[in-house]
């Protein structure tokens, strides 16, 4: 693991390498600050959003997207919030939006896993929501810890699994213990992606609650597998959501309580949902045009 520019221009110093490819502009273009060779970015999210607010990193983000040869943004809002504080890197920003595909493990055991869960399986319906992500303060994975808590008081099928693995160590531990006082919510172990994607096909809603979000994968990945998302109304999310056509955008719990009921209770809503979901997954996420767009930017660099 290489933590800084030193480290990384003494790599890149070497014939081995012609050229780099960053992924968010400060935690990725800070390590390419003094390295000689061409590089491009990708914006990350939380660069454009969140980091674009704080001066010091704001002027390294400059410094890096000044010297970059390209950047990439996942939707044309992204674009436009680094070019209204970037004008002159305008033209060198591409919007290629996040390809998906996804690959279902045929060997999972979903009982296994409510089993392993806690979650009793043979005595009656399970209604398993999965907030899928990294955990870390800008994932919020608590935002609907007590109203969903407070739910599954009324009906103990409904139960919420947060998975994904530890990014933030010490918010981990928070969310561990908070998650320990609320009935009904569980932190689950880390899958492998094909057995996370079983995981997803199986349950009845993916969930995010994000407080910022620069295109979430878990998102398209559950739209391309066929499930309900339930995602919070953010710009990120709802750069690719439509709220009842392709996925249901809450801005309170309160809200995303009332529409996860309302998803239950309404199998039609559901299968239109997912289906308009799975044709603009097709039509706007394709890897192939993904991996044709950076094919073309990466030749560039030589």
């Amino acid at each position: 693991m290489y933590e800084s520019a030193a480290e990384i221009a003494n790599l890149t110093s070497s014939d081995k390498f012609d050229a780099a490819l960053a992924i968010h502009l400060y935690k990725g273009g800070r390590l390419l600050q003094g390295s000689r060779i061409p590089f491009g970015i990708i914006f990350g999210g939380t660069d454009v959003n969140e980091d674009i607010k704080c001066k010091e990193k704001r002027q390294v983000m400059g410094a890096v997207l000044e010297r970059a040869r390209f950047a990439v943004a996942f939707t044309v809002e992204m674009k436009e919030l680094a070019a209204a504080e970037w004008p002159d890197a305008r033209k060198k920003i591409y919007v290629q939006s996040q390809g998906i595909k996804t690959a279902p493990s045929q060997t999972f055991d979903w009982y296994r896993f409510l089993q392993n869960a806690g979650i009793p399986a043979g005595s009656g319906p399970v209604h398993l929501f999965l907030l899928v992500c990294g955990l870390r303060r800008v994932k919020d994975p608590l935002y609907l810890v007590e109203a969903f808590s407070e739910w599954h008081r009324k009906d103990p099928t409904v139960h919420l699994g947060i998975i994904g693995p530890a990014v933030d160590p010490l918010f981990t531990s928070e969310v561990e213990e908070r998650v320990k006082r609320a009935p009904g919510v569980l932190l689950l172990p880390e899958l492998s992606q094909p057995e996370l994607h079983a995981a997803l096909r199986s349950c009845l809603a993916l969930v995010n609650s994000s407080s910022s979000e620069g295109m979430s994968a878990a998102i398209l990945e559950a739209m391309d597998l066929e499930v309900p998302v339930l995602a919070r109304n953010i710009p990120g999310n709802a750069a690719i959501i439509k709220h009842k056509e392709t996925g249901l955008l809450f801005s309170t719990p309160q809200e995303f309580v009332a529409l996860s009921k309302s998803l239950m209770n309404d199998p039609i809503l559901e299968k239109e949902i997912v289906t308009r979901a799975k044709e603009y997954v097709e039509k706007h996420h394709s890897w192939e045009g993904e991996r044709k767009t950076y094919q073309s930017l990466v030749q560039g660099l030589q």
